[in-house]
C-alpha cells in the first residue's frame, strides 16, 4: 500500500517561513501529480500547488509569489517553500499523490501537518 508522510509545519509569525515535506513509499509504480492541499476549520479543502509527472507547475492564485512546489522524482519527494506567511494561510496541510497505471488514476492523502500563522 503507499504511503505519504508529511512533516515541516509547526508555528511561526506573520511574514515567516516554512518548508514542508512529503515523502511517497509502497508501490510507487508512475507518478502522474504530486501536490499540497489546505484545509482550515469549517472550510473546504482548496488546491495550493502541484506538479505534474513533468515539470509543470500550478498554484492557487492566493500564494503565487510566496509558495514554491519542488519534487525530488529520485526520492518519490515533494516539497512546499512557504515564504510570507500570513495569518490567514493556518490550515491542515496534506499532501496529494496521483498515479498512473493502464489509463486509470489512484490518488493518495498523507495524514495532514499542522501550520499556524500568529503573532
Amino acid at each position: 500500500q503507499v504511503q505519504l508522510v508529511e512533516s515541516g509545519g509547526g508555528l511561526v509569525q506573520p511574514g515567516g517561513s516554512l518548508r514542508l515535506s512529503c515523502a511517497a513509499s509502497g508501490n510507487i509504480f508512475s507518478i502522474y501529480e504530486m501536490g499540497w492541499f489546505r484545509q482550515a476549520p469549517g472550510k473546504q479543502r482548496e488546491l495550493v500547488a502541484v506538479s505534474t509527472r513533468g515539470t509543470d507547475t500550478n498554484y492557487a492564485d492566493f500564494v503565487k509569489g510566496r509558495f514554491t512546489i519542488s519534487r525530488d522524482h529520485a526520492k518519490n519527494s515533494v516539497y512546499l517553500q512557504m515564504n510570507n506567511l500570513k495569518p490567514e494561510d493556518t490550515a491542515v496541510y496534506y499532501c496529494n499523490l496521483k498515479l498512473f497505471l493502464a489509463g486509470t488514476i489512484y490518488e493518495y492523502w498523507g495524514q495532514g501537518t499542522q501550520v499556524t500563522v500568529s503573532s
